[in-house]
């Protein structure tokens, strides 16, 4: 069974750096031919996709948040991360981390709020 944990703060200051982790258990991050996504939930609003990083090690990101993104992995614990940069409060959001294979997302993380405020 595949479990992912987001892990992070909660509160983020206007033009800071958002930095969350996700903790996989259960399956390696480098299997074939998985993808490990972030995507995230504003209050009143759908989802939306940020990125992913390849079981490779490539990373691939959605267009909206291109320029503020980097998703990155540590094969050694089992981790991949999010940064997200220049942050304003219109990124306050629920942020999950999912399991991505040729069929969708089937494993998600139970996700964690992000507050961006002073």
């Amino acid at each position: 069974q595949v479990q992912l944990q987001e892990s992070g703060p909660g509160l983020v200051k206007p033009s800071q750096t958002l930095s969350l982790t996700c903790t996989v258990s259960g399956g390696a991050i480098t299997t074939q031919w998985y993808y490990w996504s972030w995507i995230r939930q504003s209050p009143g609003k759908g989802l939306e996709w940020i990125g992913y990083i390849a079981f490779s090690g490539s990373p691939y990101y959605g267009p909206s948040l291109k320029s503020r993104t980097s998703i990155s992995r540590d094969t050694s614990i089992n981790q991949f991360s999010l940064q997200l940069t220049s942050v304003t409060p219109e990124d306050t959001a629920v942020y999950y981390c999912t399991r991505v294979n040729d069929y969708g997302m089937d494993y998600w993380g139970k996700g964690t709020l992000v507050i961006v405020s002073e």
